[in-house]
């Protein structure tokens, strides 16, 4: 067992919970990450990661789990989650179980599993479909990511007094090393995406696993209880003025001030 931070990440297997993975090792942290699958070949041998295979929805289980994480990397200083429902069968009962039900017994057996001071902090990774309706994503999905976010705002209040902060990040549409190829094969697509941002592109998974590692850190000390949206400035727009712009109507002004 070392001195670094250990870093508990929760659904590192792929997207940015992978990058933050990476990130975290690379900047000195022990991270143990949790996953239902095995982690990519390229992945295992990263040093200062250790990779726990766990069905967090087994909640008899995460005692035992985070007691291995915390016996090989010390004392938890920072939990990560990144999960969400990807398996077969009723879609509503799986993402209560995963993202709902697994994130508040993980939290609550994390408490106790903390170190007893110096920057603690937990984040949880929602969707925009936590507040806007994302008509692609069953009515599930959206059920999770909104109560991940109220379960960060009670976590943060309920946790402050013990020094531990609770913050949310909620990306948009992101390019992850895993969706690359469909959208360069698809540019019509993603040309539309870059119409509609502000930014002018697609955020990636990186920049989502930066976002997440700064509230993790010290950099972030008196920040919780907050919802971090990164979608390039999508969600600020009004839907008409982006209907005109892309259909081509340049209208400036719709009622002209007769004062």
């Amino acid at each position: 067992m070392s001195g670094n931070a250990h870093a508990l990440i929760i659904g590192g297997t792929h997207g940015a919970g992978r990058e933050l993975v990476r990130l975290l090792a690379g900047r000195g942290d022990n991270v143990t990450v949790v996953g239902r699958r095995e982690p990519r070949a390229d992945d295992a041998g990263i040093s200062g990661v250790s990779f726990l295979r766990a069905d967090i929805t087994d909640a008899a289980a995460l005692p035992s789990m985070l007691d291995a994480a915390v016996a090989q990397n010390g004392p938890l200083l920072k939990v990560a989650f990144f999960q969400r429902f990807r398996g077969a069968g009723d879609d509503w009962q799986g993402e209560i179980a995963v993202s709902l039900a697994a994130t508040k017994n993980i939290i609550e057996l994390a408490v106790p599993r903390f170190a007893t001071g110096g920057n603690r902090a937990i984040v949880a990774v929602s969707s925009i479909a936590g507040q806007f309706v994302a008509s692609e994503q069953p009515l599930s999905y959206h059920l999770g990511k909104s109560g991940i976010e109220q379960i960060v705002r009670y976590y943060a209040v309920t946790l402050g007094p013990l020094g531990i902060r609770v913050n949310c990040v909620r990306p948009g549409n992101m390019l992850k090393e895993e969706s690359r190829e469909f959208y360069e094969k698809n540019r019509a697509l993603t040309s539309l995406y870059e119409k509609l941002t502000p930014l002018g592109r697609m955020g990636t998974s990186l920049e989502c696993a930066e976002v997440v590692a700064f509230l993790l850190s010290d950099k972030a000390s008196f920040v919780t209880g907050q919802n971090l949206t990164m979608d390039g400035g999508t969600s600020l727009q009004w839907p008409e003025g982006v209907c005109r712009e892309l259909a081509g109507l340049n209208i400036d002004v719709t009622r002209k001030n007769k004062g």
